[in-house]
């Protein structure tokens, strides 16, 4: 379990316990995202390999740049998400985000300079699988987006505002931390 093509998942694992850990959750959904994070991951003996468990983490970033935030139609949830996806052998989380984000935008991004950031978590059912999806903070330039083939071609900047107005609810208390906006903490409607 230690390394899996060059990776120390223990060391990725050990500091994903303290990152998901220290993670201020504010919401219910949050709250209940850590809790049932950290109860995969003392239980996951391979919390990143999709084929492993039906439950497993997953990289996704919050792209912001001049224009906003970016984010792209997503058919099988049939709503507006953040790029993101299943973590690859060798992979660490943030790592993930970086490959996902310019995969499915065609963006150039980037992580802050001051090294990865993570800014959420969820955990949701996706299918078959239960996905503990990090949320890292990435940085975009003032372009256009433009996905390959095979990937969604909806894809498009959004002002913060409108980003939280539109985005899957599973995303919303992610963007308005991104935003700087405390996230909503009163009971689901």
């Amino acid at each position: 379990m230690t390394r899996r093509a060059g990776v120390n998942l223990r060391q990725v694992t050990t500091d994903l316990r303290r990152a998901v850990a220290g993670f201020d959750a504010a919401t219910p959904r949050e709250i209940s995202s850590r809790a049932r994070f950290l109860a995969e991951l003392g239980r996951l003996p391979e919390p990143f390999d999709r084929d492993a468990d039906p439950v497993h983490v997953t990289g996704s970033a919050i792209v912001v740049g001049p224009r906003g935030t970016v984010l792209h139609w997503h058919k099988r949830v049939g709503g507006w998400l953040q790029p993101g996806g299943h973590i690859d052998a060798g992979e660490a989380p943030w790592q993930t985000a970086l490959r996902e984000a310019h995969e499915e935008t065609g963006l150039p991004v980037r992580h802050p300079a001051d090294g990865p950031l993570l800014v959420h978590l969820d955990v949701h059912d996706a299918g078959a699988h239960v996905h503990l999806d990090l949320r890292y903070l990435l940085q975009g330039d003032d372009a256009e987006p433009c996905p390959p083939p095979g990937e969604s071609q909806q894809v498009r900047w959004f002002s913060l505002a409108d980003a939280i107005a539109i985005a899957d609810l599973a995303l919303v208390d992610g963007l308005r931390r991104v935003a700087g906006r405390p996230p909503d903490t009163s009971p689901p409607r």
